[in-house]
């Protein structure tokens, strides 16, 4: 959800959130440091439901989000982990996700009328604060199929038992997407940058930093993946907390302000190359994000790894039937891989330039080349040239294109596997600092309630965002929940670190 994120909403699957009445919890460990303790809900059917539409109606978000008063907001509906703040004096009492995806402070205003969403969450009542002050400049955040309309206030913001004064927030008084409705939060606490603030207001933690009430710059997160415990895990202003964590933090520069974002390299299969990003990609840390959303073409390769259920793609496997071998061939030639697609004639951009003759495009290149057929062949030049550095014969790397082709991600979302073969499943890793960060089958595989049984889907969502803001992954709840978080503002980097 994302801001500049058509991005980042279209393919996170975030979760709806139960409702939520809990007070969180916080113990202060001396001046400035905050302990915020996360709560928690199962994931199930419903809740996936739910966040599909949301997906589907943010879809289109990404675009730039620099200057004016409207932004797109990353997908903050998949999140799982949640707490409670207060507004005013005394404290009005809101339901939020910490995203660290936005960097805006947004709850329901007693001004909106004519929003179902507002009637069911709780309002702010400014008439009912003594710290309340006036600020009445208008915003406005924008979907895919809608939009959230509302105004600035200020006023004090409880977190646990610190009271941030003056902070700059948004009352909304139009809620008219069903995302919504359909959600049992309240509001957004954004802990991203400055940069994709809506307003030019400073995220929480910025104006914790200024009201000195840190004392350190940074703030962490330990997300609870134990779905039996009490606790959803603990956020921490100000500090880490050592229990949380095993060993030392590694440690990534933010390459680009606004998002937490880094540079990464490859994804492993057993300690194999998926090939798309050997050479390097973006990737984001986002609390507002469920599952790991990343390039369909390594998506594909991991969801045949683990067995997992897609949806047969009829142009997929019609592009590795008439033009594989051609594929081949041109790549055996040494073809620049970023070509071979223009080439045979089945895209229009081929890495530098449309190779269109006599045609003007109106549109950017990042948006050439999007048709299905030219995608899937752009995919299957990934997977045949992987296959070629392992020296595979002509007739296995087409059968393995071929397989790929069938285990494409839904359209959906989700891509099931069998619970009974979770064991069985391979390692995943992730090359950060060039330090591998594993995911084991039990962490990247989700359990979802329905029905009173359980159902096991992927940890992994495909999301396609081309050069140069892309390829790009965002590693949510499923990567934070393996590793413990450190993000320093002061510092602007990023710290992972095995959870205790």
């Amino acid at each position: 959800m994302m801001r500049h994120r058509q991005l980042l909403l279209a393919t996170t699957c975030l979760w709806a959130l139960s409702c939520a009445s809990l007070l969180s919890s916080s113990t202060p460990d001396g001046a400035g440091l905050l302990r915020v303790s996360l709560n928690k809900n199962r994931l199930n059917r419903e809740a996936l439901t739910a966040a599909k539409v949301a997906r589907k109606q943010d879809s289109r978000l990404l675009g730039a989000a620099n200057g004016g008063d409207e932004i797109p907001l990353v997908d903050y509906l998949n999140t799982q982990y949640f707490g409670v703040v207060g507004i005013g004096t005394p404290p009005q009492n809101f339901t939020v996700i910490f995203d660290t995806g936005s960097s805006n402070l947004w709850v329901p205003s007693s001004k909106c009328y004519f929003s179902i969403a507002c009637y069911l969450h709780h309002r702010y009542k400014s008439a009912k604060s003594s710290t309340y002050k006036a600020d009445g400049e208008t915003c406005k955040i924008s979907y895919g199929s809608g939009s959230i309309v509302g105004f600035f206030s200020k006023d004090n913001v409880l977190v646990g038992d610190l009271v941030v004064k003056g902070q700059k927030f948004i009352e909304t008084t139009r809620e008219p997407s069903v995302s919504f409705i359909l959600g049992k939060f309240d509001g957004i606490l954004g802990l991203g940058y400055p940069e994709i603030s809506v307003g030019k207001a400073p995220p929480i933690w910025q104006s914790m930093q200024e009201q000195k009430l840190l004392a350190d710059s940074v703030f962490s997160f330990w997300l609870n993946r134990n779905p039996d415990a009490p606790s959803g895990g603990e956020l921490v202003f100000g500090g880490v907390d050592p229990e949380h964590f095993k060993g030392e933090h590694t440690y990534v520069p933010v390459s680009r302000k606004g998002y937490w974002q880094f540079n990464m390299g490859d994804l492993l299969i057993d300690g194999h190359s998926t090939g798309f990003c050997a050479k390097g990609c973006a990737a984001i840390a986002d609390s507002g994000t469920s599952l790991l959303a990343g390039p369909t073409a390594i998506v594909a390769q991991v969801n045949h790894a683990i067995g997992a259920e897609g949806i047969l793609s009829t142009e997929c496997k019609e592009v590795v039937s008439q033009y594989g071998e051609m594929i081949l061939n041109l790549l055996i030639a040494q073809t620049d891989p970023q070509k071979v697609c223009s080439q045979i004639g089945l895209c229009m951009f081929d890495g530098s330039h449309s190779v269109s003759e006599g045609i003007e495009s109106v549109v950017g290149k990042e948006n050439l080349g999007s048709d299905v057929m030219c995608s899937a062949c752009q995919m299957a030049v990934v997977w045949i040239e992987n296959q070629l550095r392992e020296n595979k014969t002509k007739e296995l790397i087409l059968q393995y294109a071929n397989q790929l082709c069938e285990r494409l991600p839904s359209p959906n979302g989700e891509s099931t596997v069998s619970c009974n073969q979770i064991s069985k499943m391979p390692n995943l890793a992730f090359t950060i600092a060039n330090k591998t960060f594993t995911l084991t089958p039990e962490q990247y595989i989700v359990k979802l309630e329905q029905g009173g049984q359980t159902v096991c889907i992927s940890g992994f969502m495909a999301f396609d965002i081309p050069p140069p803001r892309g390829p790009l992954w965002i590693l949510g709840d499923v990567f934070m929940g393996a590793y413990h978080t450190v993000f320093d503002f002061g510092k602007d980097r990023i710290g992972f670190a095995k959870s205790a």
